[in-house]
């Protein structure tokens, strides 16, 4: 537009500029106008083009350096402004359903993601009273449905525990057996990658620093350590209670019977570890501690590790899909996270430390355990109903050579 209106406003000016045909042609003709002398065009006329061209050399020799020394602050700049828009839009799609989101704050806890218990319906087996699954007349499992309150993890700490290429997996591909849902395309969901990349920068922007991410993590831990020394009282008070409330005598009993140490090591696990490899956890109707669910069981952790040096470094640095862990463990379909900033060194120690106890003590006994696919990570069986582990199959088991399908969700 602005050279279509440049030729517009020539032309106007040319014809303005015109005269009148007043004669012949050598009166007409520009090339024969009489021009400046010699005189003239080597005296005023040059010195006049010279001053021109020195100021033009001038503004092209101080500019140029300018703009050289101005254009990592505005390369950096135009970064940080691309940052802070994906930012904003992640926070777009984080909102709630209300405010056009997808609702992801729906579910952790607010726009800063801080955690919170959601509804969330399980699909179980029935199983008879010895403990086998009733199936129908064409040998499919009978199911049923039941509603609990699931603990959606906090997601200000994430950025702490898992890779870029970690959060994008689950993003994309969510998290069976959860209510996390596959959002990516390739998922099966509904974002673009691009929309995807928007959470993840959003999701990095509210990360906490390691530092209060540390001391939050302690604080948990002290008030999970008296939750664990008081299981006996607080079966007491429910037994005492004018009305007792069933459920809650035969989870606290069940509970009990694992024998967990009220230590900082064992709440430390139940806080950052269990929700993948304790089954009925994320529903607090926790099984035998380390026995395994979404992530292996722990029991054989002195054999994976028999070296204490590399099973402090799993837990702090963790593992991507397809990598290789301790002697013969490898991470087939999900990937354990890293804890080596969202806990500290102590910490981190702790949970060895109550790992390779359990490693001692053994698997749970028989009427605690259940094998599917020679991993611990069934619940307690008992008449009536529990989590199907695959969704239909009972005896099928994850693509993975330990049972491992992911420590996060």
């Amino acid at each position: 537009m602005l050279v279509v209106a440049g030729w517009g406003l020539y032309l106007l000016a040319s014809v303005r500029r015109s005269k009148p045909e007043i004669g012949s042609e050598i009166e007409l003709a520009a090339n024969r106008k009489q021009y400046l002398d010699d005189e003239q065009l080597e005296g005023p006329r040059l010195d006049r083009v010279l001053r021109w061209g020195l100021l033009s050399l001038s503004i092209v020799g101080v500019g140029l350096p300018l703009y050289w020394l101005a254009e990592p602050g505005r390369m950096s700049g135009a970064v940080d402004n691309f940052d802070e828009t994906f930012v904003a839009r992640g926070a777009d799609l984080f909102a709630p359903t209300a405010d056009g989101g997808f609702n992801c704050a729906g579910c952790h806890g607010g726009n800063q993601a801080l955690g919170q218990e959601v509804p969330y319906t399980l699909t179980e087996f029935e199983f008879d009273e010895n403990g086998e699954i009733i199936r129908d007349e064409e040998g499919n499992p009978e199911t049923t449905l039941r509603q609990v309150s699931w603990r959606a993890p906090a997601l200000n700490t994430v950025a702490l525990r898992m890779t870029e290429e970690q959060i994008r997996q689950v993003l994309v591909y969510g998290r069976p057996f959860s209510p996390m849902p596959a959002w990516g395309i390739d998922g099966g969901g509904p974002l673009n990658e691009q929309q995807i990349d928007n959470l993840i920068a959003y999701l990095q922007s509210i990360a906490i620093s390691p530092e209060e991410a540390q001391e939050q993590a302690q604080e948990a831990a002290e008030a999970e350590v008296e939750r664990l020394a008081t299981l006996q009282a607080q079966l007491t008070d429910e037994q005492g209670a004018e009305q007792p409330d069933q459920d809650e005598i035969a989870r606290l009993e069940r509970q009990i019977s694992y024998n967990q140490p009220a230590t900082l090591g064992a709440a430390l696990f139940n806080l950052n570890c269990a929700r993948c490899h304790t089954a009925g956890w994320s529903y607090d109707e926790p099984e035998a501690p380390g026995a395994g669910a979404m992530g292996p069981s722990l029991y054989n952790v002195l054999t994976q590790f028999p070296d204490e040096t590399e099973h402090s470094a799993w837990v702090a640095n963790g593992t991507e899909v397809g990598e290789q862990y301790g002697q013969y463990g490898q991470n087939d379909a999900g990937a354990m996270p890293y804890f080596g900033r969202q806990l500290s060194r102590e910490q981190v120690q702790a949970i060895v430390n109550y790992e390779r106890q359990l490693g001692a003590t053994g698997p749970p006994s028989p009427e605690i355990r259940n094998d599917v696919n020679d991993t611990l990570r069934a619940p307690t069986p008992r008449t009536g109903s529990r989590p199907s582990p695959t969704g239909d199959d009972p005896t099928a088991a994850d693509g993975d050579s330990t049972g491992e399908t992911g420590d996060e969700g």
